[in-house]
């Protein structure tokens, strides 16, 4: 059964800093750049800790990371200077029509609101913008250790993920399976991943570890009656969750 709903910043970085965490972001960046090759200098917001897959881009275009309150945020990137912010996933600091990129890692199976949560990406978007989201498939072997973030939250099907596009206002455009490689730490394993998730895209498509989908904004889709307008907040990047909770404490 999938592990607990939230996991934090900390475990999610601490994740990618293992042999099998290194491998994962490989084999999912290597499905990124094949949908996204280029990028025009379109800016791509990153939603939940899309970090690992925004490294891809962010020396080329403009980025920035998105983190829910649930989660916590980190100093990214490291050198600086930091693109990233801590935000209430229901109500986005970015302007209506005002990106034409979303890339969604760690975020729908870790939200208890995750029709909100892509209502928000569907208004930040630009009409015909682009959804890049990875999720956890509830068929795939990862979705049920717990060894990874992707056996927590709620692992999702591809007819679970057509219902929820279609309600919210997206159109999948591609689906791109990744992560055939089982979930394990053993070394010979990971020495073969690459092989391993070749042959699995074409054997048994159907069990990928994760989803990743490109889905695009459905610009005639109507808003719910009586849904009232939202001011964003102004994106103001947020150094660490400790300051932040230190600053409400002072009353900043």
């Amino acid at each position: 059964m999938p592990g607990s709903m939230h996991l934090s910043v900390t475990e999610l970085r601490d994740f990618y800093a293992t042999a099998l965490g290194s491998v994962a972001r490989r084999l999912i960046r290597r499905q990124i750049r094949k949908i996204w090759p280029v990028t025009n200098g379109q800016m791509i917001i990153g939603l939940g800790y899309a970090t690992p897959y925004l490294l891809t881009f962010h020396q080329r275009t403009p980025v920035a990371a998105l983190m829910p309150a649930h989660q916590g945020v980190t100093l990214w990137p490291p050198e600086g200077p930091y693109k990233a912010a801590l935000v209430d996933e229901r109500n986005l600091p970015v302007a209506d029509s005002a990106v034409s990129r979303v890339m969604m890692v760690h975020a729908l199976e870790m939200s208890e609101q995750g029709e909100e949560l892509l209502q928000e990406a569907w208004r930040i978007l630009k009409p015909e913008g682009e959804l890049l989201l990875v999720v956890p498939n509830r068929s795939g072997p990862w979705a049920n250790r717990e060894n990874t973030p992707f056996g927590h939250g709620r692992p999702w099907s591809r007819t679970q993920l057509e219902k929820l596009f279609g309600e919210v206002g997206f159109i999948p455009q591609e689906w791109h399976p990744a992560l055939f490689l089982p979930p394990s730490w053993r070394s010979l394993s990971l020495r073969f991943a690459v092989p391993v998730e070749r042959l699995g895209a074409r054997l048994w498509p159907a069990f990928s570890g994760v989803h990743i989908v490109l889905a695009r904004k459905q610009v005639y889709r109507g808003l719910p009656a009586g849904e009232e307008a939202r001011i964003p907040a102004r994106l103001i990047p947020v150094p660490s969750a400790i300051s932040l909770r230190k600053g409400r404490k002072n009353g900043t």
